[in-house]
């Protein structure tokens, strides 16, 4: 988005305050992420990454300011317009938070139950198409216990997409992946945003997938309770004057990912 386009970007914070009950976990985070951007939100554990998730999609309310989908806005909107917004964005949980009593098909239909007016014919179409989109075609009728975890991560994306979202979160997408089975997951979400224009919000402390997809991050701080730091993460790896900043994208004794194998 250029600085004369006037369309708004997929989704802008502005002043939000996190927390449950009286405990303020961030205070006044406001940032914008554009349209057919990968961006991620990372810091160390404790910072609030899940948190901010959380409060970006509808799980928990903010204690203050707001957040809009492409310019409209979520937090103050009525029961109808929410429903409507959901259908803009899908969520990837860590673990794919599939539903282990229903088949991989039976879990990619479900959002299509819920919040469209398909026939079953036309969900079924849906479903084996999004399947096969991640690589998961002819596993429909497989269940959660049958599958490994890698396939369990591409069974809970194809759901993610299964209403066709502009927007896709990830909470910790290479929890618990070995390094060759989270760099084929990280290929699978740059040919999402390449192929499909999907703008994607990703929740992480890797850093090779940081370095791997991010166009930009934010930088969360637990004592800071915010922001401590935006942009290109090798730029601020290589040049930021914070100290937390550089210490934390310079960690070193991280495994260094290999470059074959299958998604397993």
């Amino acid at each position: 988005m250029t600085a004369t386009d006037s369309t708004p970007p997929a989704i802008a914070l502005t002043d939000l305050t996190c927390g449950y009950g009286e405990q303020v976990v961030l205070e006044k985070v406001s940032f914008a992420v554009r349209r057919a951007e990968i961006f991620f939100i990372i810091g160390g554990s404790g910072c609030g990454k899940s948190t901010l998730l959380r409060h970006m999609i509808g799980l928990q309310p903010p204690l203050r300011g707001s957040v809009r989908y492409f310019g409209r806005d979520f937090t103050a909107a009525t029961a109808a317009a929410r429903k409507d917004l959901l259908r803009t964005f899908g969520v990837l949980y860590q673990g794919g938070a599939l539903w282990s009593s229903m088949t991989l098909r039976e879990n990619v239909a479900l959002p299509l139950e819920l919040l469209t007016d398909l026939d079953r014919r036309e969900r079924e179409e849906v479903v084996a198409l999004k399947l096969a989109q991640v690589g998961l075609a002819g596993y429909e009728d497989y269940f959660p216990a049958e599958i490994s975890g890698g396939m369990k991560k591409r069974a809970g994306l194809a759901r993610a997409l299964a209403l066709d979202p502009a927007v896709v979160f990830f909470d910790e997408p290479s929890a618990g992946l070995d390094p060759i089975t989270s760099r084929k997951l990280d290929d699978l979400v740059r040919e999402i945003r390449d192929t499909l224009g999907t703008t994607i919000v990703i929740v992480s402390h890797e850093l090779a997938s940081i370095f791997d997809l991010a166009d930009r991050v934010v930088m969360l701080d637990r004592a800071a309770k915010g922001i401590i730091a935006e942009g290109d993460p090798r730029r601020l790896r290589d040049g930021s004057d914070d100290a937390r900043v550089r210490e934390f994208l310079n960690r070193r004794g991280e495994p260094h990912r290999q470059q074959e194998g299958p998604l397993s």
